[in-house]
């Protein structure tokens, strides 16, 4: 273990060496230190000395004070030059301090070093830093600039500190030793996401080969894959779009997507030139002519699911800090493809591809002979059809209720915080004590990799911890065969064993950035509002009885409102006033001689040190001690404090929060096993039974909840506006209510899929599955305009409803078909994925792959019945 001196040390050069030198870095805000000692020059005044030259405290304060300063004497002006004229009077060591000079007696002077002790100390603290749960050490935290981008800073912050120790720039052969780095998340979930990608662009170009069985268009609507993405990071470079877990995921889901109106385009082109002769000029003619054709529906499906993951962006709070960049992407991504597939591709196929018989694939072959029979035999008996389609619908919107609800699955960060939460009167010493014990625990579990804790507050004004919290950071071995759960769970069990303590797990980031944006670092907050303390106490630890008594709750934490031992100086103003004393002279001795006061600066070089006046520990070590300490009156008569005033040791708050102008407690919940908003129902449920609020007492509900509560509450806003732009949109292509409404009822049916997805699997109706199931009403919009615009030509073309319908859904089916598959496809990568990052995206896949299955049926069986019934011009089939 360090000693107090090597703490010292180390933590000098940290704040006068390290410090400046990381602090230059372009994007880096400040850094925070914490842990060692930080050095004080000390005047340790002893009382009895001061009696016996009949000086004061204040005296020596005012004295010390006085005789640190340099002064300007204006210009000393000579006949060719002039000089600056400089008082230098500044302390600069131990002996200036020992001999300043305080008064004169009898001629001779008498100096601090005469009543006093002049050392070199510490400032008192309250934080420390542990390492590994044997010995303390020095941190710095290094705070980014808002709006910077953390990778860029962090690289620069790694490149400097590697310099730094490699030129040897901390005295003593002393090594900067990162121990938690953001960026190792950030590189993992990139990773992730980046995996993800090439393996969802690898099936795509599978799937397009197989289903066009030609190599030459299967390369144009490979170059879409090539190019759009390449265009897209351009684009998001320069609008400032960062390349982030959501960012790179939106054009992940984009895969799919981005090639669905080149596909259409070339796949029309295609069969088209099958139909068509091989002269170039005629190829040219066929190509321009099939081209024009599906360009109006293909813009139009396009600007569809552009237009419905706009709204994305009207998201607030970290849901929209989340969702925006991956709308924003996902509609530059397919921007950028409509206008490769409308001016790219049409040349691409003008030069590449050659006239003659089209031949479906035997896959498509064998498809579209079962399809047709399908088809065949759901129109003949179209009331079935649609009754099976709505059974279908009403049974997965049975499924709903059983659905639970939360806000946003948990990213596993491959760190954990497990904190730690002592009695407030806990001494600094003892909780460094504790806490050493606990992190030799935590050190231990199979599949930690490194253990540091901070104990109590570091210079920040924003992190104001007291010496009984802890907030360590345990590092995961990423090649450990343990999950992330199994540790966690085998740390709770280890930490559970410590009495009088309370235990939060959460990861370093998830719980800053709740408590950033909820102001609580639990997944639920259950506030609690009024006036008085004692009965927020009361209520507070009926709540917390009432949640630890729910399934799925773990973590409990209440927000301690007593058990901070004060001691108490009550001035009798009576006995005060016969010894002709006022109250500032009983504060300047508690101020200064029992708190000690930083009455000046010392500087050595550009380092600069306080210097503190107080009484030695001796004389302020009891309660006992701090009575007898000697007040002066105006006649210099030394009267003992504990006679004008009574000195107690109380149990006080340990700490008073206010909200809204209302004084509150929060008792704080992690939800284990189960969704969100139904333990909250449940936790609302009991509470409203069992709870009896005196009157101006209430409840309120914060943390995760409110997130989720403030998300669906705007998704259920923005999606029937989103439905809305989409039917006027839908209105100005057919220019018919009835063509609009038809492919609108698609996105009920299209749903199906998502909730039995959902329901299998597992998972949770969370913002990222609402995100996919308007991913999902996109694409199976597009897929119905892309069948419902061929049907529509070929009824103007002369054939009646029944001929229309089925050369329609032939001449569509592989279009629908590839679109369909490339998407879905475009998705499993994530349902495999186990990386960091792949929590949040696979609710969105899951929903979409589940929909696009459902969609794509419902689309080539039930919309073409369905047309039947909405044709404008209905004819005998």
């Amino acid at each position: 273990a360090l000693t107090q001196a090597e703490l010292t040390e180390r933590r000098t050069i940290q704040d006068w060496v390290a410090r400046p030198l990381l602090r230059s870095i372009p994007g880096v805000a400040e850094i925070n230190s914490q842990g060692g000692y930080v050095k004080q020059y000390q005047v340790l005044v002893d009382p009895g000395r001061l009696r016996h030259y009949g000086l004061t405290v204040r005296q020596v304060v005012q004295a010390v004070a006085d005789n640190n300063a340099n002064a300007s004497g204006g210009i000393l002006p000579q006949v060719t030059e002039q000089y600056l004229i400089r008082g230098v009077g500044m302390i600069r060591s131990l002996e200036d301090i020992a001999n300043i000079v305080l008064k004169e007696q009898g001629g001779v002077p008498v100096y601090v070093r005469d009543v006093a002790t002049v050392q070199i100390g510490a400032e008192v603290r309250q934080g420390a830093i542990i390492k590994g749960g044997y010995t303390e050490g020095v941190s710095g935290i290094v705070l980014m600039m808002r709006g910077g981008n953390a990778k860029e800073v962090v690289t620069r912050v790694k490149e400097r500190v590697a310099e730094i120790n490699a030129k040897g720039m901390l005295p003593g052969g002393l090594q900067i030793v990162p121990y938690y780095d953001r960026t190792d998340l950030v590189d993992s979930a990139l990773w992730t996401v980046g995996k993800v990608l090439l393996e969802g662009i690898f099936l795509v170009v599978v799937v397009l080969f197989i289903f066009l069985g030609d190599v030459r268009s299967s390369l144009i609507v490979v170059a879409t894959l090539i190019i759009t993405p390449l265009t897209t990071f351009i684009m998001m470079n320069r609008y400032g779009i960062s390349a982030n877990l959501m960012s790179l995921g939106g054009l992940a889901i984009a895969i799919g997507l981005m090639v669905d109106a080149t596909v259409v385009v070339v796949e029309n082109v295609f069969h088209k030139l099958g139909q068509a002769g091989s002269g170039k000029g005629e190829r040219v003619r066929t190509v321009l002519s099939a081209t024009a054709e599906v360009a109006t529906p293909t813009i139009f499906g396009i600007a569809i699911i552009v237009l419905v993951f706009l709204p994305l962006m009207t998201l607030q709070g970290i849901e929209g800090k989340m969702f925006g960049p991956l709308a924003l992407t996902i509609a530059i991504a397919l921007a950028i493809s409509l206008a490769v597939s409308l001016f790219l591709s049409p040349v691409l196929c003008s030069y590449f591809l050659k006239g003659g018989a089209d031949h479906d694939t035997r896959l498509i072959a064998f498809l579209k002979r079962h399809y047709l029979r399908l088809l065949e035999v759901a129109t003949s008996r179209n009331r079935l059809t649609l009754a099976v389609a709505v059974a279908l619908l009403i049974g997965s919107l049975g499924l709903f209720p059983f659905l639970g609800k939360s806000f946003m699955p948990t990213m596993k960060e491959g760190a954990l915080t497990p904190q730690i939460n002592r009695v407030p009167s806990i001494s600094l010493d003892e909780s460094i004590r504790m806490e050493m014990a606990a992190m030799k625990e935590v050190a231990q579990v199979p599949g930690v990799k490194s253990v540091v804790s901070k104990l109590g507050r570091g210079e920040s004004p924003a992190d104001p911890a007291g010496p009984n919290e802890s907030d360590p950071i345990v590092l995961l071995d990423p090649e450990s065969d343990r999950s992330q759960d199994e540790i966690d769970e085998d740390i709770r069990q280890r930490l559970s064993k410590i009495p009088g303590v309370q235990i939060v797990l959460s990861q370093p980031i998830s719980e800053r950035v709740d408590e950033m944006v909820t102001g609580v670092r639990s997944q639920l907050a259950v506030k609690v509002f009024g006036d008085g303390l004692e009965e927020l106490k009361q209520v507070s630890e009926q709540v917390a009885r009432i949640l630890k008594s729910v399934p799925g709750s773990t973590d409990i934490r209440v927000e301690r409102l007593s058990g901070q031992q004060a001691l108490t100086v009550d001035i009798d103003r009576k006995a005060m006033a016969r010894h002709g004393l006022n109250v500032a002279d009983v504060q300047s001795v508690l101020e200064s001689a029992i708190g000690g006061k930083d009455v000046t600066t010392l500087y050595e070089g550009e380092r600069r040190y306080a210097v503190s006046v107080r009484f030695p520990e001796a004389f302020r070590a009891s309660p006992e001690a701090i009575g007898a300490t000697l007040l002066t009156t105006a006649t210099g008569a030394q009267v003992p404090l504990n006679s004008v005033a009574r000195i107690e040791l109380v149990d006080g708050p340990a700490q008073i929060s206010r909200e809204g102008g209302k004084r509150r407690v929060v008792v704080g919940a992690n939800v284990e096993g189960r969704d969100l908003a139904g333990f909250v129902a449940e936790v609302e449920q009991r509470l409203q039974q069992e709870v009896q609020l005196p009157d101006g007492y209430y409840f309120k509900f914060g943390g995760q909840f409110e997130n989720m509560e403030r998300a669906m509450g705007t998704l259920q806003v923005i999606v029937p506006l989103t439905i809305a732009a989409i039917f006027f949109l839908l209105l100005l292509l057919f220019n018919s209510v009835k063509l609009a409404a038809l492919i609108i009822m698609v996105l009920p049916f299209a749903s199906i899929g998502g909730l039995i997805g959902l329901f299998v699997t597992g998972e949770y109706v969370s913002v990222p599955a609402s995100v996919g199931f308007i991913a999902l009403w996109g694409i199976a919009v597009l897929n119905g305009v892309v069948l419902v615009s061929c049907i529509r030509k070929l009824r103007e073309d002369g054939l009646d409803v029944a001929q229309a319908v089925r050369e329609g859904c032939v001449q569509r089916f592989r279009p629908v078909m590839m679109t369909a598959t490339v998407a879905l496809l475009g998705l499993v990568p994530f349902l495999f994925a186990t990386g960091p990052g792949s929590e949040v995206q696979r609710p969105l896949a899951i929903v979409v792959i589940g929909g696009l299955i459902s969609s794509t049926l419902l689309t080539l069986v039930v919309l073409p019945t369905l047309y039947r019934w909405f044709d404008e011009k209905p004819t005998e089939a």
